[in-house]
């Protein structure tokens, strides 16, 4: 099936790390990591700036670089609770608007796409309407900084996690 493909180490230069979709005609080796059964929504949740907030918050580092981990960054990020149909659909629209404007540059790979004095305005605009979709995904208004939305996603892990390491009372029984 079609994957999503990260690269375990990426600019801290970069607005976005440079995920991308890839066929499985495509092998990928141990620089990356990949999440097989692409979809649009998860590659749109992921390339977008919340996304960013988390793995810049909670990444491993290489040198000063972000060291994107499947059981730190991924595995820990509060996703969106309980989107609805029209949320998951706007996510998946501009996240393919990505992809195609990508196409627009067939002689630019990822990393010259996601240099970040050279980005093409054509991209930075589909990333930023494709972040306003995603922060429409947790809540109603907009975030106004990076701070509150690490401030959010910490509230949210919070949140996810609490119950994690609550045992529960175990009851008496009594002789009859």
């Amino acid at each position: 099936s079609d994957y999503i493909i990260i690269p375990k180490v990426s600019s801290e230069n970069r607005k976005y790390i440079p995920i991308g979709i890839l066929k499985p005609t495509i092998i990928t080796n141990c620089s990356a990591l990949i999440i097989p059964n692409a979809n649009l929504f998860l590659f749109g949740l992921m390339t977008s700036a919340m996304h960013m907030t988390w793995t810049k918050s909670v990444c491993g580092r290489l040198e000063s670089r972000y060291q994107y981990s499947a059981s730190i960054v991924y595995n820990n990020y509060p996703w969106p609770q309980d989107p609805s149909e029209k949320q998951i659909k706007s996510i998946e629209e501009k996240a393919q608007k990505i992809l195609d404007t990508r196409v627009e540059f067939p002689n630019s790979s990822l990393a010259e796409l996601y240099d970040p004095l050279t980005m093409p305005p054509a991209l930075v605009k589909a990333h930023n309407e494709l972040d306003k979709a995603v922060d429409l995904s947790y809540r109603s208004q907009a975030f106004t900084s990076e701070a509150k939305r690490m401030e959010f996603l910490f509230d949210l892990y919070e949140k996810y996690t609490s119950d994690l390491f609550t045992k529960e009372k175990k009851r008496k029984k009594k002789n009859v």
